[in-house]
């Protein structure tokens, strides 16, 4: 029987790429969509502390297993930003590569890095699972690729030599921080569902 797992965000972008992996390697966990809107105040000032937030939040409100992601783009030459800012550094995609375009213009140091942390909560509030996962890339000057959501179009992955939004679904889980964080993910719900029996 499986155990249900709610996803705690309303991103399609998210939710096809948990399902995907869900489906393909953790067949004893049935991932669902939050079943309602629930506000969480993303107050943290780390990935890792923001992913809790909602995880918690989520479990918590509904009574049940929650699993949160919380990711973006840190961008060596921007201090770091839009870090955990990422979502909210513009109202909707567009907008959000148009704000980075504009703020990378003329500067050479294009080094970029993708976060993501993934927090799985126990109906109780308790942290059950915690990863993360990292891909270095560059900031192109221009968007490449119509695949993936957010900033896909503008990160470059030198050793594949394209976007985000140009590598296939299979190609971008290989690589990227949430591939890698859902590949560490699928060995702490073995020992979990180990110890849940």
């Amino acid at each position: 029987m499986p155990r249900s797992l709610v996803l705690a965000s309303s991103n399609p972008g998210k939710w096809r790429e948990f399902h995907a992996f869900f489906q393909a390697h953790a067949p004893r966990w049935e991932l669902r969509p939050l079943p309602t809107a629930i506000e969480v105040e993303e107050s943290g000032s780390t990935f890792v502390e923001n992913a809790l937030l909602k995880a918690k939040a989520v479990a918590t409100a509904l009574g049940e297993w929650a699993i949160a992601d919380d990711s973006g783009l840190a961008v060596a030459a921007l201090g770091g930003a839009p870090g955990v800012h990422s979502a909210r550094y513009a109202p909707d995609d567009a907008a959000r590569i148009q704000r980075l375009l504009r703020e990378m213009e003329g500067i050479s140091n294009r080094q970029a890095t993708f976060h993501c942390a993934i927090a799985v909560v126990d109906p109780q509030g308790q942290v059950q699972a915690l990863v993360e996962g990292l891909c270095h890339g560059e900031i192109l000057t221009q968007p490449r690729g119509e695949g993936g959501f957010g900033y896909d179009p503008l990160f470059w992955v030198p050793e594949v030599g394209l976007t985000f939004a140009e590598m296939s679904p299979t190609q971008k889980e290989a690589v990227s921080h949430r591939g890698q964080a859902l590949r560490a993910l699928k060995e702490q719900l073995l020992t979990l569902e180990r110890r849940l029996g």
